[in-house]
């Protein structure tokens, strides 16, 4: 017990030089630390890096007060939750923010890898664009799902640079089947300004606004081995299914549903095969190019039920 209580001693010492210009309760911290080591057997390093990022949030200071400038790094040396770091990225890709907590998401990368981030919107940093190059500068690494992602915070810094970033080569081909459709899907619109999808009028951004009809399917395709989740739009659907904007217009004038362009939509892709050609991001499939396959997966798979059980008659089984 007495071992324990020392070694608390000792990482609340470690925890507290880095603020020596601040008065913190030594009380707090210790605290903090054995409750995450001793109760929930946290890792002494993580334990440490925990307590340490809730001061400086508590505090609202920026880690390079206390650490200095964050260390530039990869993005493949990114492997740990509550890191401050650096990073020197271009914009792959940007997402529609589902949380009004939330002012940008997407994926930036490097020529090591590609990583989901999050720009929170109390932070006030100004907006990224697709296909240009940034530093970030003090962005905290967290763990979402099993990943790691970087946050961008109050005490974070994006600083466009005139530099084309390299990225890691990510163009696959993928055949599978479309087995579900997820929700956001379907005949949808989206804010005139800055083309987020809106519900009942609204954007997450700009509150009641103007908007625009479009088409997308956000869906997941099984090769049989993987999972991917995919998003198609009006080009892709259009082609696919005969449906764009206008079709889907004369569908909705006869139903007076806009929920029926996604019914329709559901019945002439799910369980279809596709041959699906683009990059793989850190989640989302990017489609570049998608055709049909002749066949449909249940009815495929039906047939394959309906041999196996003729060859268990045949033998007897």
């Amino acid at each position: 017990m007495a071992e324990k209580e020392d070694r608390i001693k000792i990482l609340t010492e470690r925890v507290l030089s880095r603020f020596e210009d601040y008065d913190i309760n030594p009380k707090e911290v210790s605290k903090r630390l054995s409750l995450l080591i001793n109760e929930f057997k946290v890792p002494e390093e993580e334990a440490v890096r925990t307590v340490t990022n809730y001061i400086i949030k508590e505090l609202d200071i920026s880690p390079s007060e206390t650490f200095g400038e964050s260390p530039i790094k990869s993005i493949s040396e990114l492997s740990r939750s509550g890191e401050w770091v650096t990073l020197k990225v271009k914009v792959f890709q940007l997402w529609d923010a589902d949380s009004p907590n939330v002012s940008q998401v997407g994926l930036i990368g490097d020529p090591t890898g590609i990583i989901k981030f999050v720009t929170w919107a109390k932070s006030r940093k100004p907006e990224v664009e697709e296909g240009r190059s940034y530093i970030f500068r003090n962005v905290v690494t967290d763990s979402y799902g099993g990943r790691i992602q970087v946050n961008i915070n109050r005490n974070s810094e994006i600083i466009e640079i005139d530099e084309d970033i390299s990225l890691p080569p990510r163009e696959i081909e993928v055949v599978g089947a479309l087995v579900a459709i997820q929700q956001n899907s379907g005949f949808i619109q989206r804010c005139k300004t800055c083309n987020r999808v809106i519900k009942k009028g609204i954007c997450a951004v700009h509150g009641k606004t103007e908007s625009y009809d479009d088409l997308r399917i956000k869906g997941v395709l099984d090769d049989g081995m993987n999972f991917y989740e995919v998003i198609l739009n009006e080009e892709n659907l259009k082609s696919l299914t005969g449906i764009g904007v206008e079709e889907a217009r004369e569908i909705v004038k006869e139903s007076l549903d806009r929920e029926s362009v996604l019914e329709e939509l559901k019945k002439r892709l799910l369980g279809y095969y596709f041959r699906v050609r683009g990059s793989r991001g850190n989640r989302y499939f990017i489609v570049r190019e998608i055709e049909a396959i002749d066949g449909k997966a249940v009815e495929f798979a039906d047939s394959v039920l309906k041999e196996i059980e003729s060859l268990k008659k045949e033998i007897g089984v």
